[in-house]
């Protein structure tokens, strides 16, 4: 996303969204961003686009790639078309927030909230950080006073009520609070010692994307349980945001008739390397395999790779390698050409292109390779990350050494291995 230190949603509202390519999308309706307990500033969580059909839907930030004066931009994908429906944990800043009365904290001073802005974080998260407020007018002799306006942090305002909106139980407001501030794998532990109403009290408060991280971090029944709660839109918008890998090892647990109905609500473009998937064994590097390394083209340059593989959200394994590939470069990509391991990115020329530094010498895995072969390749190249290819050489995607990890670990190593893991934890939450 463009460097942008701060942004007001009353500029946001009506802006118009253009895709990467310069079509028009929509225009700028509001904000969602996500509630908290605590004095917390609140994180956005995406934005409201009206259609040129009319139609509201909801786009997250991590699809936003610029925001400008007239315009923001968003990165390539489909959109989930489906009509924005505002979840008990999420408020809409334009619509609920704007105009809201609340106090200057630790005071009765009356405030009226007239705009409120965003601010990135360094995680490239996107927080409600300030308020532009205004004192409630007070009246002197015949006349009134028209205070003037501030912009203050979100710490200094209260009584705003934002928590009454979220009708969530107060026990599992606490406990989001908490999880915010726990890896995925650790949320995923105390989830499993919670009673199930409260489990499902907290998924309904969760946003898709954290959700999706910690089902990935559940043992199998557990995520075959949690998928059958949620409605089935909803359970689909959850599939959409887990990795591709990790959904088709989900679905694959399902019967086909459920397996066939969430692949149907979930968007063309995400559900289809997920069918890719499941057409392979679980058992072999097809079936491991994530379809999202990283590729590029040959006339890319070192600079360009180093900046892909900078991106926090992208896996450390997947970090380790970047795939050259003729276009086009979305898997099944043209023609494989070899990869380059990163270490060797960090010592070549940033202008330098990656076609210079490829180790064509790396042999491929084919994805009918069985789990015992796949685990001598990773011991006997000391990778973290291996190239599946198919017999016309078009890479299909890539394993990583936590997949087979996962492959070789006694069924239910999640259940043991996570209660170690959150063990530290116990006597910190009340369910």
């Amino acid at each position: 996303m463009a460097a942008v230190n701060r942004v007001f949603a009353a500029q946001l509202a009506g802006l118009p969204v253009f895709g990467p390519d310069g079509e028009s999308i929509g225009k700028v309706r509001d904000l969602v961003a996500g509630l908290r307990l605590d004095a917390q500033p609140p994180r956005i969580l995406g934005v409201v686009v009206e259609l040129t059909t009319r139609r509201r839907v909801f786009v997250p930030m991590l699809r936003v790639t610029s925001i400008e004066p007239n315009a923001i931009t968003m990165a390539t994908g489909s959109i989930n078309m489906r009509h924005f429906h505002q979840r008990p944990n999420e408020v809409l800043v334009v619509g609920q927030l704007l105009d809201a009365h609340a106090f200057l904290a630790n005071t009765d001073t009356r405030v009226t909230v007239i705009d409120a802005a965003m601010e990135p974080t360094r995680t490239r998260d996107w927080v409600l950080a300030k308020l532009a407020i205004r004192e409630r007018s007070t009246r002197l002799g015949l006349g009134r006073r028209r205070s003037s306006l501030q912009v203050v942090p979100w710490t200094e305002v209260s009584g705003l009520g934002l928590t009454d909106l979220s009708g969530q139980p107060q026990g599992a407001g606490q406990l989001l609070v908490l999880f915010d501030t726990m890896r995925a794998v650790d949320v995923a532990a105390t989830l499993r010692d919670l009673p199930l109403k409260r489990r499902h009290e907290v998924a309904d408060a969760m946003d898709d994307e954290r959700l999706a991280d910690v089902i990935e971090e559940l043992p199998e029944d557990d995520q075959k349980e949690l998928l059958s709660y949620l409605p089935e839109e909803r359970g689909a918008d959850v599939l959409e945001a887990m990795n591709p890998d990790d959904a088709a090892d989900l679905l694959a647990e399902l019967t086909p008739a459920d397996q066939s109905r969430l692949l149907e609500l979930m968007e063309p473009e995400e559900s289809a390397p997920v069918r890719r998937l499941l057409a392979y064994s679980s058992n072999t590097a097809g079936g491991l395999m994530t379809p999202e390394p990283v590729v590029l083209a040959p006339d890319a340059t070192v600079a360009e790779a180093l900046a892909r593989i900078r991106n926090a959200e992208l896996p450390a394994a997947l970090a380790s390698m970047v795939f050259v590939c003729r276009p086009p470069t979305e898997t099944p990509t043209g023609r494989y050409v070899g990869c380059v391991h990163f270490q060797r990115l960090l010592r070549e020329p940033p202008a330098e292109l990656v076609a210079s530094a490829v180790d064509t010498d790396l042999p491929a895995l084919r994805p009918s390779t069985p789990l015992s072969e796949v685990t001598r390749y990773f011991a006997a190249y000391n990778l973290a990350c291996g190239p599946v290819v198919d017999a016309e050489d078009h890479l299909l995607g890539a394993v990583t050494v936590d997949d087979v990890l996962d492959h070789l670990l006694p069924e239910d190593w999640r259940e043991t291995g996570l209660h170690d893991v959150a063990g530290e934890r116990e006597g910190e939450i009340h369910a």
